[in-house]
């Protein structure tokens, strides 16, 4: 007994030495070691007279999210479906976890981020890391070599989650491809196109989107002299460079992995430079680049790429950045990412990206990898950052106190007298199957300014009061929550009278 009450009294000591660590704002590392020294100290004093203590608080990396929080969300994905949708995708859906060999090496440094499941039934499973990869083998499996898809799922990440900056280990991915055999970058026209008119549309503030091509990147390393083998860890250096300085990639090339200072050098003339089609024109002359077959190529297609770009009344969002790298090694052309920018602090300075919304590219090579006889399909798609884009939403909503439906409710059914309960549910009932959004306060006889006081909290526009005089008339008292005034509609018109009203879309931010 003195033993468990000394637990007890271990357990209470820790208790409060990790409330006084979160009050005073720690170190994430440091809060997070003490919680694990409390819950081990926890496991070992054992149940508590056979009830037992969970530990409240969602898994590392991941959230739940408020009533407020998914109507922002389902507006969100509201705007990116219908634009989708307009492209004329289809819609497919795959499972949560794949076979571990599906998804094994096909991210280069970053397959050290997927999560492995323990062995089920003798299949090596692991969590879907992205929607590309899936897809790519639903395609092979399949025998498809034509689809233009969206898809709109979780995906998992055993990373080391930032959560304020919308870095999560579950989150959703919108993915939006085009697979099939067609004439070159009319298909990569269209889905950044698809991108600048989704950040447009969500009004989360202006936005760049860098585009590079992975035979240019490759056409450049081999004219600076970096050996094959280092090609592709060399890039995803190269694409740290949108969050570090270039004297740190170069530090990362040289030190950490091996490459000669004076081939670090040769890259970085290279990948410090951005522009527009007049950059590809330049580098079409370059006396070296031009040299490069692979590099030749990717120049000419970014040439026909930004003539489209143009026709779509794009063009002055799009930059052609020879640091854009895309870490994943499936890319075979043309890669992008938007970031958003920040205004200028001062006059006549640039614009700065604060962070990645969205990104694609080409891969020709991946549905082949699948496939028995190595037919390739040719893919190119793009994905939404949409978790960042929530938080940048939700910060502006927080910012601004501006209020959330988190209901679609047309109507509350209300009475102004005593006994009318049978008489609500009734009407209540008529609307439901009419396709109308309705709702009832759930008391025998609510007070009436109670139910108008829930109307004006939760945002319902109409309020329909039934009374002793209306039931008498065959009518309904109509009532704008907003304006308050009353009309009195007959029973029979009501459904259409309250269509009529309602029939603009609720906003919901």
């Amino acid at each position: 007994m003195a033993e468990r009450e000394a637990l007890e009294e271990l357990v209470r000591l820790q208790g409060e030495l990790v409330r006084g660590l979160k009050q005073k704002k720690a170190s994430a590392e440091q809060i997070e070691e003490e919680v694990a020294k409390l819950l081990q100290l926890k496991a070992q004093l054992g149940p508590d007279e056979g009830r037992q203590k969970f530990v409240l608080k969602t898994p590392k990396g991941t959230r739940d999210y408020s009533p407020r929080q998914m109507a922002v969300r389902e507006k969100v994905f509201d705007t990116i479906i219908s634009c989708f949708k307009r492209h004329g995708a289809e819609v497919i859906d795959t499972p949560v976890f794949e076979l571990k060999e599906t998804l094994t090496g096909k991210y280069g440094e970053d397959s050290k981020l997927i999560y492995d499941l323990k062995d089920q039934g003798g299949e090596l499973l692991s969590l879907r890391y992205d929607l590309t990869v899936p897809f790519a083998r639903y395609l092979a499996m399949n025998k498809l070599t034509n689809i233009k898809r969206y898809h709109i799922a979780k995906v998992y990440r055993r990373d080391n989650p930032a959560m304020t900056r919308g870095r999560y280990r579950e989150f959703y991915q919108c993915d939006f491809d085009i697979a099939g055999q067609f004439d070159p970058m009319i298909p990569d026209a269209e889905c950044l196109k698809i991108m600048c008119e989704i950040l447009s549309s969500l009004q989360i503030g202006d936005f760049l989107v860098k585009v590079n091509d992975r035979r240019i990147l490759d056409g450049m390393f081999a004219i600076c002299g970096v050996p094959d083998s280092k090609f592709r860890t060399i890039c995803s250096s190269v694409d740290k460079l949108d969050k570090v300085p270039w004297e740190d990639v170069k530090s990362e090339m040289v030190g950490e992995k091996g490459l000669a200072p004076e081939v670090a050098d040769r890259i970085g003339d290279y990948v410090q430079q951005h522009g527009g089609v007049s950059l590809v024109e330049q580098l079409l002359q370059d006396p070296k680049l031009s040299q490069n077959k692979q590099a030749l190529e990717g120049l000419g297609d970014l040439k026909l790429l930004f003539e489209y770009l143009t026709l779509f009344g794009i063009a002055d969002k799009i930059s052609f950045d020879l640091s854009l790298a895309r870490g994943l090694d499936y890319y075979t052309g043309v890669i992008y990412e938007a970031v958003l920018l920040q205004t200028p602090t001062q006059a006549g300075e640039e614009p700065l990206g604060v962070g990645s919304v969205a990104a694609g590219g080409r891969y020709d090579g991946l549905v082949g990898m699948f496939d028995p006889k190595g037919r390739k399909v040719p893919c190119v798609g793009l994905s939404i950052g949409v978790e960042r884009i929530f938080s940048i939403v939700e910060q502006r909503l927080e910012a601004s106190e501006e209020k959330v439906r988190t209901t679609e409710t047309q109507v509350l059914v209300a009475s102004a007298q005593k006994k009318l309960l049978e008489e609500r549910l009734k009407l209540v009932s008529e609307l439901w199957d009419a396709g109308i959004k309705a709702e009832l306060l759930y008391k025998k006889n609510p007070k009436l300014l109670n139910q108008l006081q829930y109307c004006e909290e939760a945002g319902i526009p109409l309020v329909a009061i039934i009374g002793e005089q209306e039931l008498k008339d065959g009518v309904i008292k109509l009532r704008s929550v907003a304006s308050r005034e009353e009309v009195d509609v007959r029973r029979e018109d009501l459904v259409k009278e309250i269509k009529r009203r309602t029939s603009q879309p609720l906003c919901i931010c």
